[in-house]
């Protein structure tokens, strides 16, 4: 383990370059802590150059949003023929699309929030407030709104009011340009961290979250204080179950390797939904997959170590 070289992937040109930037930073820091010789390297003009002449024995990408979590570095890394931590580029496309990878699951049997798509050309050709109104016809009130594509919440709103709908589009489609709105489930909100074992896929103590402002938006989740949590989940011994199936069969059904996080919702009857699985989960001081490690007894630097030696193994 000692003799392995790492690169860490982290920045980017995404809304959530910071926030990569400290994930980044944190993992690489874990990943010396165990004997690796680490570099971290941005993904700019000079990436491939580096990833060419230097040839790490296996890449780590720490990026949040758009290449970093959409296939496209993946792709990059998998011409090169180097191997790397994650998910390969198509099973990163297909969790990207949120409306896709929802469609997924609920075909699978499993639950999600009943959810329509609609671009930004539909309000515009069809007139906004017919469209929202047959929205909310059709979905009801209360509603969550999000891009159908990214991460940490960014263009996330939550609408309790038919007023507030105009207000809420136009703050969701600042950071794409088609809108997921899906029906409100209130309940225990938790994150479930998925690693991959010599035994397959391992689901990690649940971390429940609860804002204090009621709302698990960019804010609560990057500033410290805002959010309270607790690992794991305070959930009867059903739900937690329960949870941890949902998050290893979402990592299974929707292709995934190595390291994943699902986000659900308990809602008071015990059922669990799923909201969407990121393939790049955060790293940060802030971050939901260290408190999960944490509880599960682990160190970061000892998990992505074993991910970085499945990585190598896999060529």
């Amino acid at each position: 383990m000692s003799e392995r070289s790492v690169a860490v992937l982290s920045g980017g040109l995404s809304h959530e370059r910071d926030v990569s930037l400290r994930s980044g930073r944190r993992l690489s820091a874990a990943l010396r802590s165990v004997g690796m010789f680490v570099d971290e390297w941005d993904t700019d003009a000079s990436l491939l150059t580096h990833l060419t002449e230097q040839r790490p024995d296996a890449v780590v990408v720490a990026l949040h949003g758009g290449e970093g979590e959409n296939g496209s570095i993946q792709t990059v890394l998998e011409m090169l023929e180097l191997p790397f931590v994650g998910a390969d580029s198509h099973a990163c496309r297909r969790a990207w699309d949120k409306p896709g990878a929802k469609g997924e699951i609920g075909r699978s049997g499993l639950t999600t929030p009943d959810w329509v798509v609609l671009p930004h050309t539909t309000f515009r050709e069809l007139g906004a407030q017919a469209v929202l109104d047959a929205m909310v016809a059709r979905l009801g009130l209360p509603l969550m709104l999000k891009p159908d594509q990214g991460g940490s919440a960014l263009g996330a709103q939550v609408v309790r009011e038919a007023a507030e709908l105009p207000a809420a589009m136009v703050g969701c489609l600042a950071y794409g340009d088609t809108v997921l709105a899906e029906q409100l489930i209130e309940g225990v909100e938790v994150a479930v961290t998925v690693v991959d074992s010599a035994n397959g896929p391992q689901a990690l103590p649940a971390v429940e979250i609860v804002p204090e402002g009621g709302v698990y938006d960019y804010t609560a989740r990057y500033t410290a204080g805002l959010t309270n949590f607790h690992t794991p989940a305070r959930l009867d011994p059903k739900a937690a179950t329960a949870v941890a199936e949902l998050a290893v069969s979402a990592h299974r059904l929707l292709g995934l390797r190595d390291v994943s996080r699902t986000d659900a919702i308990v809602d008071e009857n015990g059922t669990v939904h799923f909201l969407e699985v990121n393939v790049s989960p955060g790293l940060t001081e802030t971050s939901l997959l260290p408190m999960a490690t944490e509880a599960a007894g682990r160190s970061l630097g000892e998990i992505y170590a074993e991910l970085v030696d499945r990585a190598i193994a896999r060529t």
